[in-house]
């Protein structure tokens, strides 16, 4: 056998290599004081960018005063940014910003290699990373939203007419009207699927409630350690790496409070700064998990320094989604990476975390998630107690509160009875009413 026909073929893609540009922005006022750190919104671009596994050769922070329509730099900047992709055999370009049509498609053009904007950046890899069919199909919907007004930047002959019967288009209709609709077909039938998804997790909800188990939901900035933890407190093998949008589709759990009560917890996509609008929309009824939690723990890693503004980015995109914890919503904020800190950064955290009545945790360790259980275990539990009187034969009811509730004491008669003190929630106590009516409750003293 020759060499030729002997050696292997690699059928991997190709590595592209790439330029991370971060436009920055003058602000001012307000927005200048909120506004990121543009050192880390560039090294979040990057990431974004090794995510979908380009090899990043050249990144920069352009300023950008004024925005120019056709190419949102100026002639200029856009010259270097020329020179640099013909000096480094670059690939693709990457714009840590959302470009017009027109825009992608000029910078094309005076790059001479492939433009994506962060839009795009992230539509890409959440398309790569959805698993479940919710996932793909909220994918799927978001990504043709965003293509609908980028049809001209992809296709060379949308202008051409044709004519025919219904089928392929009216007399006069161009490729480009064809295409358009065709793409409103097919978002109408993916919005209808989704739907149905919808109200099949509404479904599901529904009947979680029936069982009396109280629901927790993690929330935070991508990479902040959601998946580690969630994989911590409920011994679960959700993948886990530190990579940005490792996990997109929800997962729910079984978790073991410490008084042995169950409860669901649910860990959901992370967030970004200027996530997407198509995103934010599609992925509204993943997101309705935290609407219905009963505990929302917000997750954030303190040993980032642009924590700060992460946190300002994840209450940003709920309050769009409509879930806001003015009303009567339990939120913890959990600090995560804590483990990450030097000593006197940790003394600091400690403090910081203890006045604003946070709860400092690793994920990695297992530091501080035994008293954040507890904690969690507190919050849930607010029904009153009752005692429970039965008989030595009732010991299917004995074995439905163990099941169902909190057994807070318990005292054994000398002729088998049971008086129980123990917390049942109203929907629990009035299905243990239902379900045993010989049972003697009354209100524990």
């Amino acid at each position: 056998m020759s060499k030729s026909t002997s050696r292997s073929i690699d059928h991997a893609a190709p590595i592209l290599k790439a330029l991370v540009i971060h436009p920055a922005r003058q602000l001012r006022g307000q927005a200048a004081l909120e506004a990121r750190d543009p050192n880390a919104r560039l090294e979040e671009a990057v990431g974004l960018a090794v995510a979908l596994d380009l090899e990043v050769v050249e990144m920069m922070i352009a300023p950008l005063r004024v925005v120019t329509p056709a190419t949102l730099f100026g002639k200029g900047k856009v010259e270097e940014f020329a020179a640099i992709c013909e000096v480094e055999h670059i690939d693709v370009a990457v714009f840590d910003d959302q470009l017009t049509p027109i825009q992608q498609r000029n910078l094309e053009k005076a790059l001479k290699v492939k433009v994506v904007d962060r839009t795009g950046l992230i539509l890409e890899i959440f398309a790569r990373r959805a698993r479940t069919r919710e996932g793909k199909l909220q994918v799927e919907l978001a990504r043709l939203d965003y293509e609908r007004s980028r049809l001209v930047r992809t296709w060379t002959h949308l202008e051409r007419q044709r004519g025919g019967t219904g089928s392929t288009g009216g007399p006069g209709e161009t490729q480009i009207e064809i295409d358009r609709r065709l793409i409103a077909g097919t978002i109408t039938k993916l919005k209808k699927e989704l739907e149905e998804v919808r109200r099949t997790r509404t479904l599901h909800r529904s009947a979680r409630k029936k069982v009396p188990y109280p629901t927790v939901a993690l929330v935070g900035y991508t990479n902040a350690g959601k998946s580690t933890l969630f994989n911590r407190l409920t011994e679960a093998e959700v993948l886990a790496k530190d990579m940005l949008f490792a996990t997109l589709d929800p997962t729910l759990r079984t978790v073991k409070l410490p008084d042995g009560r169950p409860a669901i917890m649910s860990d959901t996509v992370g967030f970004i700064s200027d996530l997407p609008h198509e995103l934010v929309e599609a992925f509204r009824a993943t997101l309705e998990e935290v609407q219905e939690a009963d505990v929302v723990l917000h997750v954030r890693d303190v040993a980032n320094p642009d924590s700060e503004a992460q946190a300002r980015d994840v209450e940003t995109v709920l309050g769009e989604l409509g879930v806001t914890f003015d009303e009567g919503k339990t939120v913890v904020e959990v600090w995560n990476k804590i483990d990450l800190l030097g000593e006197e950064d940790r003394e600091v955290i400690d403090g910081q975390a203890r006045r604003a009545e946070a709860s400092a945790v690793s994920a990695v360790t297992g530091e501080g998630c035994q008293a954040l259980l507890r904690r969690i275990g507190g919050l849930i539990d607010d029904s009153p107690p009752v005692e429970v009187r039965l008989d030595a034969q009732d010991g299917q009811a004995l074995a439905w509160i163990y099941r169902n509730g909190r057994v807070l004491s318990r005292y054994d008669g000398p002729a088998g009875e049971v008086a129980l003190v123990a917390r049942l929630d109203s929907q629990a106590l009035g299905r243990f009413e239902r379900q045993f009516p010989d049972a003697r409750i009354s209100a524990a003293e």
